[in-house]
């Protein structure tokens, strides 16, 4: 489908990263601020690879403009997408996020394209979500991976929070949600 895209804007850049309270001090020295961070991200059901995976991982989110930096940092050892990641080791970017009116009307346009689901599932809260294996492809580089994210009222009420903390952000209070 040359000449059309399958994704939507780009609004998350995701960043996997070995340290992440000294990832969120690096964006703050550039001006990206405040981020808001969660030290457990909570699954309700999470798949890697078509099977189940219960992992431990911690995000902080900021804007920048119109773009979200998103920052991970996975706390043990279990497979995922994040331990796969070629850069994990070191930090860089991982993938790039989409929102989308539903997550498996998106899946099953993308199967007629060969790019299918590496890790999905939905949080407690009920946000929905699959990766895709963009980053596989013929010609991909690290980095390359698209996060699919499905609109709901609770992920874009607390995205629409992150964006206007950062509206005429002062610098105080710089980490926020702990």
């Amino acid at each position: 489908m040359v000449g059309t895209s399958l994704f939507g804007p780009v609004m998350q850049l995701g960043f996997v990263v070995p340290d992440l309270e000294a990832a969120v001090q690096h964006w703050i020295r550039l001006g990206v601020g405040p981020f808001y961070a969660l030290d457990r991200v909570e699954f309700a059901e999470c798949h890697y690879l078509g099977a189940p995976v219960d992992f431990h991982m911690s995000v902080a989110l900021a804007q920048w403009g119109s773009v979200q930096v998103e920052l991970i940092q996975q706390r043990d050892a279990v497979p995922t997408i994040y331990t796969d990641f070629a850069l994990a080791k070191q930090g860089g970017l991982q993938h790039l996020g989409v929102l989308v009116d539903s997550v498996d009307d998106h899946l099953h346009r993308l199967e007629q394209e060969g790019i299918h689901p590496v890790q999905a599932g939905s949080t407690t809260a009920g946000t929905r979500f699959a990766y895709v294996d963009t980053d596989r492809l013929a010609g991909a580089h690290p980095g390359g991976m698209i996060e699919l994210i499905e609109r709901s009222p609770a992920i874009e009420s607390y995205f629409e929070r992150v964006r206007r903390a950062a509206e005429d952000w002062d610098g105080s209070r710089p980490l926020r949600g702990r």
